[in-house]
């Protein structure tokens, strides 16, 4: 059965800048439901698309016509102790996942630092955590299955179909509704983190050693300052610890709540951007904590900003990071969040941000309602010229002009994308401008800043 909100039903991202008003809002709550509907939209030439929790920042689910949540199509679908993988419905969100997993003595190798996106979301986009050794999401999925505009069901993994894995695994709802995931997991584990405030020098003179040292390593830089807080996870038989009222306070009253009232006042008063950076960083705190995996990667995140971040190869990223802290004080940009930086393996997915090599995440961010603009301009100008590529969640100029140069097997991509989808009934106006050449797109298009 599919379920449909009324037509006026309006959708926002959850930075609240993408807004759309999808003539029909779908909640099939079978894959037989899915497959109804994707045939009777081709059969009226609908676009479709399909939304998680909204928490990419361009409108890469925006439309105006159909949009279908798979939030009805959750949990865990089977479990095979054996292999230690997991079949999982793809409406599944993330910090659900873990609670499931761990009760079955399993966890996810690897999570980024916001659990609130669907698995299927989360995948599409190419979302990753951190850790030399360890991929995006995506290469944690073996098996994959989908359902095509036509309403047939394609299945594909790494025995069969393995061309078609590579490109379902980030495609960025492209080809298809993705509904089941086969995981490969880990048995559950704990981990150490350890949080310390360094000097930015010290810090990326020691780069090197403390991504190799480390399970999980990032950093944040506070900007209009030289300090920076790293964070380092490893495996751990510890007994949790460090994980009640004082992670609380930490996180929910002085990261969110009071953070979010200086950010308020920043916007009111740019001009304190900087001296309330310099401050955060001063009040950052030191500290270890231990705990099961899927209760430490993520935090919470309840101030809302927009965002940006690229992948340059990992041994371009401390010049791009200085550059960045050189453009920022030249222009005295009004900028008060942090600046994160994480490690990602290398592999061979047709559209990771990761292909072909290990990679430095950087990450901008700019509270809601405060301009973007020439931050995130001059960042990517500084990303791009480090041999960067974009976050395909997060905000980014790129066409497909530019971006067919960036990625190896992106003929491939589009090989697959138009066999799989010939009427481009999955790319609504945003997607044709990164995946079509000669298509034109207005900056703002669908109530965002699209980039």
């Amino acid at each position: 059965m599919t379920t449909e909100a009324a037509k006026t039903k309006t959708w926002r991202n959850w930075s609240g800048a993408v807004v759309a008003h999808p003539s029909g809002f779908l909640q099939p709550d079978s894959v037989d439901a899915l497959k109804a509907a994707l045939r009777d939209a081709s059969a009226q030439s609908r676009t479709v698309r399909v939304v998680g929790s909204g928490h990419s920042f361009p409108p890469l689910c925006a439309t105006d016509e159909t949009m279908v949540s798979l939030e009805a199509l959750r949990g865990l679908v089977s479990v095979d102790d054996r292999t230690r993988e997991a079949v999982v419905w793809a409406g599944t969100n993330l910090r659900e996942l873990g609670t499931l997993l761990a009760s079955h003595g399993l966890a996810m190798e690897n999570l980024g630092d916001i659990n609130k996106q669907s698995l299927g979301g989360a995948l599409g986009t190419g979302t990753h955590g951190t850790g030399v050794g360890l991929g995006i999401l995506s290469t944690q999925a073996a098996e994959m299955t989908l359902v095509t505009a036509s309403g047939d069901e394609v299945t594909c993994s790494e025995d069969a179909s393995p061309e078609l894995l590579q490109a379902a695994r980030v495609s960025l709802g492209a080809l298809g509704v993705v509904t089941r995931v086969r995981l490969r997991l880990l048995p559950a584990y704990r981990l150490r983190l350890t949080r310390r405030n360094l000097a930015l020098e010290e810090c990326l003179a020691g780069l090197d050693e403390a991504r190799a040292r480390h399970r999980h390593y990032e950093f944040f830089w506070f900007p209009h300052s030289d300090r920076v807080m790293t964070k380092a996870m490893d495996l751990t038989d510890e007994t949790p610890h460090g994980v009640g009222v004082g992670r609380w306070f930490s996180e929910m009253v002085m990261e969110n709540a009071v953070f979010g009232a200086v950010s308020r006042a920043c916007r009111m008063r740019p001009a304190w951007c900087a001296p309330v950076s310099r401050l955060s960083a001063k009040l950052a705190s030191e500290g270890v904590l231990a705990g099961q995996s899927h209760t430490l990667f993520a935090t919470p995140r309840l101030v809302r900003f927009q965002e940006m971040e690229y992948a340059v190869p990992v041994e371009r990223g401390p010049d791009c990071l200085r550059e960045l802290s050189e453009y920022i004080t030249r222009e005295q940009l009004p900028v008060h969040f942090p600046v994160e930086y994480r490690f990602v393996r290398g592999d061979d997915v047709f559209l990771s941000p990761a292909h072909g090599g290990d990679r430095a995440f950087i990450a901008v961010h700019q509270y809601q309602g405060m301009p973007l603009e020439p931050y995130f301009s001059g960042a990517e100008a500084i990303f791009r010229n480090h041999g960067g590529r974009p976050h395909w969640g997060k905000l980014h100029t790129q066409t497909a002009e530019t971006l067919k140069h960036l990625y190896p097997r992106w003929d491939d991509f589009q090989r697959v994308r138009e066999q799989l989808d010939p009427e481009g009934r999955f790319l609504n106006p945003y997607l044709k401008r990164l995946f079509l050449e000669g298509v034109r797109h207005t900056r703002g298009e669908t109530g965002a800043r699209s980039a």
